[in-house]
């Protein structure tokens, strides 16, 4: 298991929160922890989402960390791009921020 926030770069748990910043992440990643590994035209379905708009926050997620993607072939020839949940644990303390505030890179900051 994955533990964010325990021993974690400044800079990876400000893209891990901001991944879990938004209700529509939110919401891929239970139905991911709900019904287990799927792939992106049955998730979409699922979570009542367009595969472009899927797409981007699948994306910001994996950059995270959170999930895991693997491009399978089906038994006629098609590519599947399967998702699931990665297994990890949020461990958000003072003193986890703390330590990982000392570690935060420069580039960090030019979005504030």
């Amino acid at each position: 298991m994955r533990t964010v926030g325990k021993g974690v770069t400044g800079d990876l748990l400000l893209v891990q929160l901001g991944a879990l910043a938004s209700p529509h992440r939110l919401r891929i990643l239970a139905t991911l922890v709900a019904n287990g590994r799927q792939y992106v035209s049955q998730l979409a379905r699922d979570v009542g989402m367009s595969r472009p708009l899927l797409h981007l926050h699948l994306q910001k997620l994996e950059d995270a960390g959170l999930v895991t993607s693997k491009l399978e072939l089906s038994d006629d020839g098609k590519a599947l791009n399967y998702f699931e949940a990665a297994d990890f644990e949020i461990n958000l303390t003072p003193a986890s921020v703390t330590q990982a505030v000392k570690s935060l890179s420069a580039n960090m900051f030019k979005g504030d």
